[in-house]
């Protein structure tokens, strides 16, 4: 499959200078998309989705639906090919949209998804996405629009592998949603806004993909060619927060993540994400994400 970077050029989303931090971010998401639902509808219907403890997403396969929910100012109209996503399971409803005469028994297809970040700590990613985004078909590129056609085909057939081709369809669609929503939003305040700056995208690039180095404020703002408090003002102004706590909340998402394969004892973790010792680690990542490593994996093998 091709590198997130290259879908987003590919898909016209004209990231440009935000690619390689965005591709490095994505990369490392920790992210579990599934798709859980097709539906096939006709005439006047109402779907009703309480709030969840993951995101969600629904693709209009063909015909056009209302969605509307408190997070939204206005109930938006989708049409065949449009994407909704609610990134954190914000409460919504879908409807039929209005029709009248020979158009009130329309046919609407939807496929319906969940995403699931990693990291109680908090996923920077999913952190960064609003409550809910749509990227219209008719809007994106060439290379969204086939993905979500090949989707609504897959789903329409009974073939091998049906479940396992969906959701890699779906996890590839997320992204190129994730690229287009990065791009028409990089000037603003966020992580996109981060990535977008080229000084502060090249030391999020760097932490995402060293993790275990040994990150200073003065290791980071040389990496930016910045000063220390150039670099500091500069990066919690566009992230809200501190360099160093957002490494810190990086590396605790991407324990989370391990502290799933039994084979990694919490030593060896430690020692991966640059903590000396494995006290200082489990004391850290109990303070940031609220339980201990042990019970987060025991919880998790339960879960398995």
């Amino acid at each position: 499959m091709p590198s997130q970077a290259s879908l987003a050029a590919a898909n016209g989303g004209g990231t440009h200078g935000i690619e390689p931090a965005l591709e490095s971010l994505l990369n490392r998401s920790m992210l579990r998309v599934d798709v859980v639902a097709e539906q096939t509808l006709c005439g006047h219907w109402f779907m009703d989705e309480p709030h969840y403890h993951c995101g969600l997403f629904h693709l209009t396969g063909q015909g056009r639906c209302r969605v509307e929910s408190g997070r939204l100012d206005r109930a938006l109209a989708l049409e065949a090919g449009d994407l909704v996503v609610f990134p954190h399971g914000d409460p919504h409803c879908l409807r039929a949209a209005a029709a009248t005469g020979e158009n009130a028994m329309d046919t609407t297809s939807l496929i319906c998804g969940e995403l699931h970040f990693a990291g109680r700590g908090g996923n920077p990613l999913g952190r960064a996405l609003p409550p809910c985004f749509v990227v219209r078909a008719q809007e994106a590129g060439d290379i969204f629009r086939q993905l979500s056609a090949m989707m609504v085909e897959v789903s329409a057939s009974r073939g091998a592998g049906r479940q396992v081709l969906l959701n890699k369809l779906a996890d590839a669609l997320f992204t190129l949603a994730v690229c287009d929503y990065a791009s028409r939003h990089a000037e603003q305040r966020g992580l996109f806004a981060a990535l977008a700056d080229s000084r502060l995208g090249r030391v999020l690039q760097a932490v995402h993909e060293e993790p275990g180095r040994d990150w200073t404020m003065q290791s980071m703002a040389a990496l930016a060619c910045l000063s220390r408090s150039s670099f500091a003002e500069r990066f919690t102004q566009r992230l809200g927060m501190p360099p160093l706590q957002y490494v810190t909340q990086w590396r605790v998402s991407l324990a989370e993540r391990m502290l799933q394969e039994r084979e990694l004892s919490v030593a060896h973790i430690a020692e991966r994400l640059g903590y000396r010792s494995e006290a200082a680690f489990r004391r850290l990542f109990k303070r940031v994400s609220g339980t201990s490593p042990g019970r987060l994996r025991a919880t998790a093998a339960a879960a398995g």
